[in-house]
């Protein structure tokens, strides 16, 4: 079972993917919103998760939390298990 299939902490605000459409660098980050964007929002139907793709974009997550505090993590290049794992550890899901 993925470790997304749960209700993330109220803390978190807001899930931002940047990436390249197109690049190879990103290839791991599409995959990662082919296979588990269904899942984050079917577990957190409001939480806005925004995926921003643009060209040129180095792939990157950013979150939100309560009182405007925002992490980032950069998986430029990372297989999609990878991608998965950073953001876990962004989200605080380990």
């Amino acid at each position: 079972m993925s470790s997304f299939a749960r209700a993330l902490s109220p803390a978190v605000r807001e899930v931002r993917i940047l990436c390249c459409q197109t690049g190879p660098a990103s290839a791991g980050t599409r995959q990662f919103i082919t296979t588990h964007y269904p899942t984050l929002k079917q577990y957190n139907p409001d939480l806005p998760i925004l995926i921003r793709q643009a060209k040129g974009t180095p792939a990157r997550i950013f979150a939100r939390f309560e009182r405007g505090q925002e992490k980032h993590v950069e998986v430029e290049g990372l297989s999609s298990s990878d991608v998965a794992s950073k953001i876990s550890q962004l989200l605080n899901l380990s």
